[in-house]
């Protein structure tokens, strides 16, 4: 078998569309079933289930697929060692993070000290992060729940203390405190069922008893200050989100009888190759994290 008939493979997987897929690679339609017949025969099983002009992945086209694109990862990472050592980039670092708290400051100062550095930041729920990091997806993972896994290394950043949100027009902007129990009714404004921090706000609730009232849900946490800034609703926010001169619209309360923290987690894989780069952002992140965490215990 031929690389090209792999890569020939992996889009016809993915569209399960024949004509689709000669029109992506630029191909015409007979040839790409000539290969992909060819690669069939060269398996040794079909790995296509055929009906009329529709084709779907069949199980063992599903168990091909897997390991094809395991290879390919591993020949992009090989690639990106081997230009990274003869000096042929300038470096990239890919980020997933399932939490932006203090990010953006951060990764600005640092593309400051190295301008030749790229960046690819991802954000998505903590279960999407971790396993894009076990893929070899993104070299480097920062989220709010530590995830098991054997070959991945965990780092912890950072703990703070989580308060309760609100306008300074709500009518609870005249409090410096509130039990939780009294914002059973309140209308919540939240991440998306999914992401970490999300987890842990259900689990206080749940602690005080009752589910909360989520009237918005959003896939960003910059959205989250934005509505509650316009009065929509209340919102847990960690320490750090606090202090954004962009935040002073919004009034920081504190959680009553329960010492509420979070905790920031950093993560990598060992089996993976973390280039130059990444291995620099990495101290610079522990680094930077660890100087925010002796501020916030003064």
């Amino acid at each position: 078998m031929e690389w090209l008939q792999l890569k020939y493979f992996q889009t016809v997987a993915r569209l399960e569309h024949m004509t689709q897929a000669a029109e992506q690679l630029q191909i015409a339609q007979p040839s790409l079933s000539k290969t992909i017949g060819r690669l069939e025969e060269a398996v040794g099983v079909p790995l296509f289930d055929r009906q009329g002009r529709q084709i779907r992945l069949n199980q063992f086209g599903k168990i091909y697929l897997e390991r094809v694109d395991r290879a390919f990862r591993e020949l992009e990472e090989g690639e990106r060692q081997i230009r990274e050592l003869a000096g042929l980039n300038r470096g990239s670092i890919r980020l997933g993070v399932s939490i932006t708290s203090v990010l953006p400051e951060l990764i600005g100062t640092f593309i400051q000290r190295h301008p030749s550095v790229h960046f690819r930041q991802t954000l998505g729920p903590t279960i999407e992060m971790i396993k894009r990091l076990e893929d070899g997806d993104i070299d480097l993972c920062i989220s709010s729940i530590q995830a098991e896994g054997s070959d991945l290394e965990w780092r912890e950043l950072m703990t703070e203390r989580v308060w309760i949100a609100a306008s300074v027009d709500h009518r609870l902007a005249s409090r410096d405190s509130i039990a939780l129990e009294e914002l059973a009714e309140e209308p919540f404004i939240s991440m998306n069922v999914g992401f970490s921090f999300r987890d842990l706000m259900d689990e206080l609730c749940r602690q005080a008893d009752f589910q909360p009232n989520v009237t918005f849900e959003v896939d960003e946490p910059e959205g989250i200050s934005r509505l509650v800034g316009h009065g929509l609703g209340v919102a847990f926010l960690p320490e750090l989100a606090f202090r954004s001169p962009s935040r002073s619209h919004l009034k920081k309360i504190r959680i009553e009888r329960r010492d509420f923290r979070r905790t920031t987690w950093f993560a990598w894989s060992k089996k993976h190759y973390l280039s130059l780069a990444a291995q620099e952002f990495r101290e610079y992140i522990i680094e930077s994290y660890g100087l925010m965490q002796r501020e916030l215990t003064r």
